[in-house]
């Protein structure tokens, strides 16, 4: 696993080139796409820890980010079509755009853009509305654990947020002009931190080597922990249960070490642990 800068202009799969290429590998992954425009923290995953990336959706991240009034866009954000302007944003004052704000603090219902990878049909979104079809998505609920102000200067609202996983940044800046009946768009957008992961400790993509990969452990650190034996090692590798193993009743996906390194990820069934994700070679 690596933390990773993105830079503004590549999509997210070209960093994870440029990933493949510095560390010559084929099997790279990340945890959550940033737009191409957007910038900041990409976190990689390398070899067999990519089985692990499930475990990190449920993960947050924050963004810090730009919305302009006064202008929609096909794709809510700089790169799509003007669709409407107005001027009306002239009279929205500081407080008007507080209180829009904390309108979409905690849990809402969000429609994704419908330039997104969110599937109708069996087909993504995005290439349907490049065809120029409708398409009109259902809304899904979303977490917005802080949404704060940082900067007030007309028609551009400078801000912070950190949300749930399977938020989109651009539909809040588009939710922020609906509220404000002005219109806007997601100007500019860095992701500063997925999880307890920072974009202060990241490097740039090509700069990735072997000896800056971090322990996979790290995606799963949430999970219960359980250590095996030499035996239960041994079973593990092969795909056998082991015994659950005092503390882990209650327990529904297990992390399970030897010797200090992640081998497995387990599912408890019953009283005992059925190894779903290995990450170790046998």
């Amino acid at each position: 696993m690596a933390l990773v800068a993105k830079p503004g202009g590549p999509t997210s799969h070209d960093v994870v080139d440029t990933v493949r290429r510095a560390l010559g590998t084929g099997r790279v992954g990340h945890l959550g796409t940033l737009d191409p425009f957007a910038t900041g923290l990409l976190v990689i995953v390398v070899g067999r820890a990519t089985r692990l990336a499930p475990f990190a959706t449920a993960w947050t991240k924050t963004y810090d980010g730009v919305i302009r009034l006064g202008t929609t866009t096909t794709t809510d954000d700089p790169t799509g079509a003007a669709i409407a302007t107005s001027e009306s944003w002239r009279g929205v004052d500081r407080g008007r755009v507080e209180q829009a704000l904390a309108t979409l603090r905690g849990t809402y219902e969000q429609r994704p853009p419908a330039y997104s990878a969110v599937k109708v049909a069996g087909e993504r979104a995005y290439r349907r509305a490049r065809r120029g079809e409708a398409v009109a998505l259902r809304p899904r609920r979303v977490d917005v654990l802080a949404l704060e102000l940082t900067s007030y200067a007309p028609p551009d609202l400078g801000f912070r947020a950190t949300v749930s996983g399977g938020t989109y940044v651009r539909s809040l800046a588009r939710d922020v002009g609906e509220a404000l009946e002005c219109g806007a768009h997601l100007a500019a957008l860095t992701r500063t931190q997925v999880g307890s992961f920072r974009l202060t400790d990241a490097v740039a993509p090509e700069q990735v080597t072997p000896r800056a990969l971090r322990d996979p452990a790290e995606l799963v650190r949430d999970l219960p922990r359980r250590e095996l034996d030499s035996a239960g090692r041994d079973a593990v590798v092969h795909g056998r249960p082991v015994a659950t193993g005092s503390g882990m009743e209650d327990a529904g996906s297990v992390a399970l070490f030897a010797e200090g390194t992640l081998v497995a990820v387990a599912e408890r069934v019953g009283d005992i642990l059925k190894p779903r994700v290995v990450v170790v070679e046998q």
